[in-house]
């Protein structure tokens, strides 16, 4: 039977199996390689909380989506073109977000009926008829993985571990992958294990001469390459993005970077990166906890570095005192926040957007914050260089959030020079006279104090919880020099809208319908916004990456549209903060506490019942 070759504008595939069964790595080779040929992506990792969650069993499944095209992508897409399953319960959790008529892959050796009544199937539905409105195909994988490296000398464990691999090569196939980028990467992941590195080759390359010669498969399909801006990309992800962006800092403003930090998920990869860059003078520290780990930034923005702490929403819980003493003593101080679904342990490795009003107001006293918001993995690379040049010229902590949908999931970007990034000048003292010098003479413009080091002559001054006097910095009981220090921190972060830019609507800057964002919902808002403003509906499209304060035109954009939509990841927060500060507009909200991003299909549907 002969194949031919559609061609595809994009492409939507989930690979999904047992925790075990590698489907983080072989959705990210399918990801790596797709941008390598100049594909736009966006990826969705999912996965248990559980470290190995019991076999088979319908919360131990563990999925990769990606989403590939030779057009735009911001999401990592909806409805599947494609579904490869390694065991009945990743069937019996994603079946639905298929396609009718679409194609299934599965290994039929795992189809046993102890697997299937961990999935809770009374009947094999490779059997019942339940799948007609698909195309399946078939695949012995476990019995064909052992067959090609029986004679290898790998144990059985070895063996059938590499079976993922032999759906990657299929999926390669269909889509006119190459497989050399996956090879390559053979090579130097297994450099000291030359056998496995050759039977993961092995079963790559079966899998894609058994789908060639496959006649279940009458097709193969051909993504060209996307049209994006000429330069040098990548993939990354937004926690390798947000790491970068503090490198880059660093070197744009001549201080060394510290990050103290306690390992928690979907933070930790932070911390992981990191440390690989000791080169450029980064000191990571892996306190003993959370309150440790803030506490030694808070001690090395003292002695004068670009200090940084990340965690996630327990941890912000319990940093919450340490924050409040960096506001006081008004040192620079990043708080990088990657949100998952709470409240208290609640779904670590789900994605959430539920600690806003505890970034804003979640500690004691009046303890106000510069907030901002990454809103894409790449631009985390972005925000996460704002964040510093915010603390450094403003003299007050930063709170940057991102989430664990853009932290974990990748997408291209393109690599830029040092020299392309913004100045940044931090008010660190170095030979200035120390005549008539106090500790708090603040810039008359931003209000920020100015950064004695401790040890420099001249420049000696007190710090600590306590309040301070305005002018001396010592310990001050007097009320009314409180309440101009509270005050006058407050307008300092104020102060602050004069120093970013004005909010825009994409799209339509006057109509209809207001979709307004913040943080890591960019992607499936400004893709339903796009979709019905091509549709000839006037609607537009606000995405909010400074929360605190709100850019200063804020009101005159809300003006321009009969209605207003406040669409985010948990129960109205942001919602609140707008209505607290704008009572004269009425803000409609759509709501979503699921674990999950919101679906473009779902997004669509709601926004037409406005218009």
């Amino acid at each position: 039977m002969a194949n031919t070759k559609d061609i595809l504008e994009h492409v939507v595939i989930r690979f999904v199996g047992d925790s075990g069964d590698g489907m983080q790595l072989t959705g990210t080779q399918f990801t790596d390689t797709s941008a390598m040929f100049g594909n736009d992506v966006a990826t969705f990792p999912n996965y248990p909380a559980e470290i190995r969650a019991p076999q088979g069993s319908l919360y131990g499944v563990s999925g990769f989506q990606v989403h590939i095209g030779s057009v735009e992508i911001s999401t990592p897409g909806e409805d599947l073109d494609l579904l490869v399953c390694m065991n009945p319960a990743a069937l019996k959790t994603n079946l639905d977000a298929l396609k009718a008529g679409h194609t299934i892959i599965v290994d039929t050796d795992s189809f046993t009926r102890k697997n299937l009544e961990k999935a809770l199937y009374a009947n094999n539905p490779l059997e019942d008829g339940s799948l007609n409105n698909y195309r399946v195909i078939e695949v012995g994988m476990t019995k064909l993985t052992k067959e090609a490296l029986k004679d290898m000398g790998l144990d059985n464990k070895s063996i059938v571990r590499s079976k993922n691999m032999f759906a990657l090569g299929m999926v390669y196939w269909m889509y006119n992958r190459d497989m050399n980028h996956t090879l390559e990467f053979f090579e130097r992941k297994f450099a000291s294990k030359p056998l496995i590195a050759a039977a993961n080759s092995k079963i790559l390359k079966t899998g894609f001469y058994f789908a060639e010669t496959l006649e279940l498969i009458p097709n193969s399909f051909s993504i060209a390459p996307s049209k994006m801006k000429k330069g040098t990309y990548r993939i990354i992800n937004g926690n390798q993005a947000t790491a970068w962006g503090f490198l880059a800092a660093a070197e744009k403003s001549g201080l060394e970077l510290f990050l103290g930090s306690y390992p928690i998920t979907p933070a930790s990869d932070i911390l992981h990166e990191l440390v690989k860059h000791k080169h450029f003078g980064v000191k990571a520290f892996q306190a003993e906890d959370e309150i440790a780990g803030i506490t030694s930034s808070i001690g090395a923005s003292f002695a004068g570095d670009l200090a940084i702490t990340t965690t996630s929403g327990p941890g912000l819980a319990l940093k919450g005192e340490a924050i409040g003493l960096a506001m006081i003593i008004e040192l620079p101080l990043v708080i990088v926040n990657v949100q998952r679904g709470g409240p208290s342990t609640g779904l670590p490795t789900k994605t959430e957007q539920s600690d806003l009003l505890q970034a804003m107001y979640g500690r004691n006293g009046e303890s106000p914050l510069i907030v901002i918001a990454a809103s894409t993995p790449a631009n985390c690379f972005d925000w996460a260089f704002e964040a510093a040049r915010l603390t450094l010229e403003h003299m007050t902590p930063v709170l940057l959030l991102t989430d664990g949908y853009i932290a974990n999931g990748s997408e291209p970007w393109k690599i830029k020079s040092i020299n392309e990034m913004p100045t940044i000048t931090h008010k660190q003292i170095k030979n200035q006279n120390s005549e008539n010098w106090q500790p708090y003479n603040r810039d008359k413009t931003t209000l920020a104090r100015d950064w004695a080091i401790p040890g420099t002559k001249g420049f000696e001054h007190r710090v600590g919880g306590l309040e301070k006097d305005k002018i001396s910095g010592n310990v001050s009981y007097d009320s009314n020099n409180h309440e101009y220090m509270t005050k006058i921190r407050a307008e300092k972060v104020q102060r602050v809208k004069n120093d970013i830019p004005e909010i825009k609507a994409d799209f339509n800057e006057t109509g209809d319908l207001l979709v307004v964002g913040w943080g890591g919902t960019f992607g499936s808002l400004h893709s339903a916004t796009k979709e019905l403003s091509k549709s000839g509906y006037r609607i537009g499209h606000a995405h909010f990456n400074y929360i605190n304060p709100l850019p200063k035109n804020t009101s005159e954009l809300f003006s321009k549209f009969k209605k207003i939509i406040v669409c985010e990841l948990n129960n109205g927060q942001f919602s609140f903060i707008l209505k607290s500060q704008f009572a004269n507009f009425e803000f409609l909200q759509f709501n979503k506490i699921q674990g999950l991003p919101f679906g473009n299909r779902e997004l669509i549907t709601k926004f037409k019942t406005l218009l």
